[in-house]
């Protein structure tokens, strides 16, 4: 997946929470759009948690984004 794409939900207004799918099976909830780095090489992403841990991938081992649908209120 180009990174451009990542970024775009990344930085939607208003941001909506997204999950990561990658190439592996692995997912990754991103709730907030702080708690994701995209490196400018393109070749890194950060991936962190509140807990206090994280994950460094490779942007292009991203196989789909989703986002979460918008609440009613």
């Amino acid at each position: 997946m180009r990174i451009e794409e990542i970024r775009k939900v990344q930085h939607a207004q208003p941001f909506r929470p997204f999950v990561l799918h990658l190439a592996d099976g692995r997912t990754f909830e991103i709730n907030h759009p702080e708690f994701l780095f995209l490196g400018h090489s393109e070749r890194t992403a950060i991936i962190d948690d509140v807990d206090g841990s994280f994950e460094v991938i490779d942007p292009m081992l991203v196989t789909s984004v989703s986002v979460a649908p918008v609440k009613a209120g």
